[in-house]
């Protein structure tokens, strides 16, 4: 099968998120498929972008086929990002012919988490009587309106929910991350023998492409060991849905009792704000982002781990984040403060669940954990591992989606 999978945000190990598109592309090239992924030159969430000169380049990285179509810079979630989706969906549509003649796709995914990207997914689609894809990741434009404040009536917003609408209209099925959005994708139109779920993933035995920490993170780690320091860790972005301040605020609570220390690990908008505000803190240190190669030789040397976002009804239609399966992966417990429609930690019985941004709570979490014996902990750790080793295996997550997309060529062909 020939696979065109289309995401604005498409990394690699190297250059940072987004990492699905790469795992997946992986397996299914293994299992004799052809696939080729069509990625902006800029995207504010890789840590490196590739080096484009021209509007259309094709490269490959990894035994992956990447077609890196040229957009400008810009950074965060400023206009500059709009911007940027808009030069990529109208160069998408120019080189439509170009993608069908070269790559002759029977399947086009559309996955770029803004779902504007359907319009040339379904131009390509169309020329090259392919079936045709739509995958969610976060519900667009739900999420700037209830995590930006933007009104429905907003001239972007209107556009993005009739792109989505659109979506679920012309697709041929809808592969989405996250578990609870079959309700929502109906009331837009889709018909609901259409919606499928496939979640976030991780790689499994991955141990010989596992990198060290710096020689200075280690150095660290050994000295709050020796201090017999509990130290509870968060890896990744710092931005202001992941609602960092609140583990602050638990610091601060906590900051009396020099058996607990705090490590926040990664990079993000609201950073040095949380430098500023732990600065009259003991018990904080705060460390530079690291390749992923190097994140579980990072996450084995914390007790334990803490992932949060905002408080939001958003999260109604479940979560799906990368950083939580690292952390399982890792085997260590963890304190989960995210309210959503699902709970992967209390499904695992990997750790314990609190009310978000609740920094009482969270600190009486850390206390309990901290309390129990070795063995207890490591049974939580184990837990978490078994649990995502069982259903967020890239190599399990890749056969159920290309199963999908067989179905459905198949019911083409007759």
């Amino acid at each position: 099968m020939n696979i065109i999978l289309i995401n604005h945000y498409a990394g690699t190990p190297t250059m940072g998120m987004e990492f699905r598109p790469y795992y997946l592309a992986k397996e299914w090239i293994k299992a004799g498929n052809d696939v080729t992924i069509v990625t902006a030159s800029q995207a504010h969430v890789r840590s490196v972008q590739p080096n484009v000169s021209e509007n259309y380049t094709v490269e490959n990285i990894d035994g992956i086929r990447y077609v890196w179509i040229k957009t400008p810079e810009y950074s965060g979630n400023s206009v500059g990002r709009i911007l940027n989706m808009f030069s990529f969906v109208r160069k998408l549509k120019k080189y439509a012919s170009t993608i069908v003649r070269n790559y002759k796709p029977d399947a086009v995914i559309a996955s770029s988490t803004y779902p504007l990207d359907i319009y040339p997914a379904k131009k390509i689609a169309k020329k090259a009587n392919a079936k045709l894809f739509f995958e969610i990741h976060d519900l667009w434009p739900l999420s700037p309106m209830e995590l930006g404040g933007y009104s429905k009536y907003h001239p972007f917003i209107m556009v993005i929910q009739y792109a989505e609408n659109f979506a679920f209209k012309h697709s041929d099925a809808i592969i989405s991350m996250l578990p609870k959005t079959l309700e929502h994708t109906v009331k837009h139109g889709l018909k609901p023998e259409k919606w499928n779920h496939v979640p976030n993933g991780i790689i499994v035995n991955n141990n010989s492409n596992e990198e060290q920490i710096p020689d200075d993170y280690t150095k660290l780690f050994d000295k709050l060991k020796n201090e017999k320091k509990f130290t509870i860790g968060y890896a990744g972005s710092h931005g202001i849905a992941n609602s960092l301040h609140t583990l602050i605020e638990t610091a601060e609570i906590l900051n009396n009792n020099s058996k607990f220390c705090f490590i926040f690990v990664g990079s993000g908008p609201e950073k040095l704000k949380l430098i500023e505000k732990a600065k009259q803190l003991n018990n904080v240190f705060f460390l530079d982002a690291i390749p992923k190669v190097q994140i579980q030789s990072l996450l084995k040397n914390i007790d334990c781990l803490f992932i949060t976002l905002q408080k939001s009804n958003l999260f109604r239609f479940g979560v799906s984040p990368n950083k939580m399966f690292d952390y399982m992966m890792a085997e260590k417990p963890i304190i989960n403060a995210i309210e959503a429609g699902n709970d992967i930690v209390k499904d695992a019985n990997c750790g314990i669940s609190v009310e978000a941004e609740n920094p009482q709570a969270l600190a009486e979490a850390i206390i309990k954990l901290s309390e129990m014996t070795d063995l207890e902990k490591q049974k939580l750790g184990k837990n978490g591992k078994n649990y995502v080793i069982e259903n967020h295996d890239y190599k399990k997550l890749a056969i159920n989606f290309i199963n999908i997309l067989k179905n459905e060529i198949k019911l083409k062909n007759g």
